[in-house]
């Protein structure tokens, strides 16, 4: 068994980094915590993505490694904007438990509507399933969750389970859930949704089960979702129930 903790930051209030570090120092005693999408910059502000742009190595991830190796935990550090040799990328680290980086997934669905994203960023290319002791985790961000080609890709790569943060707005909320659900039935995957909240969010971050359940939900606000989980309810659940088995081994024809 496992805690994760969830931290649905409000990422349009000010200071964002000291405030992330102070709810991480909350999560003391989770083996795995996750943050929202793009939370050190806002997401919605664009004008704000070259400047905000930084390296694996800048000043906001090195915080947060050092707050993994202090809580001895894994850290998806939610979102930033790489900035690589003068591009930049909407990149989601894991950290591991004594501060290492574990694996960095460059979001590879750009949304284009009523959103600049798409025109100042760069889509990554690479599927991203990291190995951990917990077992092997898919990294993707918000937008892919829309895409359920991603998550079978990261399903053959033997993902036990899908980390995604977010900056889902409110007004789809709905969508959020129904389908962070779909994905984790369809792949009898657990998955791990952190949303921003705050004015232009929609909040309720979420523990989906291999099942399909809804595990824990948060509401509206800024909170930390605290869930327990067993990983070994994944191979219990493909067992009871073994449709992936039951997969089309070729193409079929039209």
């Amino acid at each position: 068994m496992i805690e994760a903790a969830l931290i649905q930051l409000d990422t349009s209030r000010e200071p964002r980094l000291a405030r992330a570090l102070e709810a991480l120092a909350r999560c003391k005693g989770a083996g795995l915590v996750l943050l929202p999408e793009l939370w050190n910059i806002d997401y919605l502000e664009f004008e704000r993505y070259r400047t905000g742009g930084e390296p694996l190595t800048g000043p906001t991830l090195a915080a947060l490694v050092a707050k993994a190796r202090e809580l001895g935990a894994y850290i998806l550090a939610g979102s930033i904007v790489e900035e690589d040799r003068g591009r930049l990328f909407n990149t989601s680290v894991l950290l591991g438990p004594r501060g290492a980086i574990l694996a960095a997934y460059r979001k590879i669905h750009l949304f284009s509507y009523h959103s600049k994203e798409k025109e100042l960023l760069t889509p990554g290319d690479q599927i991203v399933v990291a190995q951990t002791e917990l077992g092997p985790l898919g990294l993707s961000i918000c937008y892919d969750l829309r895409f359920p080609e991603l998550y079978r890709a990261q399903l053959d790569l033997g993902a036990v389970a899908f980390l995604i943060p977010a900056a889902w707005p409110s007004a789809r909320i709905e969508h959020w859930r129904l389908l962070a659900q779909a994905r984790a039935l369809e792949n009898q995957c657990f998955l791990l949704g952190c949303n921003a909240s705050g004015p232009r969010y929609g909040g309720h971050s979420l523990v989906v089960s291999p099942g399909g359940e809804v595990l824990g939900e948060a509401g509206e606000a800024e909170e930390i979702l605290r869930v327990r989980l067993d990983f070994a309810e994944v191979e219990r659940v493909r067992a009871e129930l073994p449709f992936l088995q039951d997969r089309a081994k070729r193409p079929w024809r039209a």
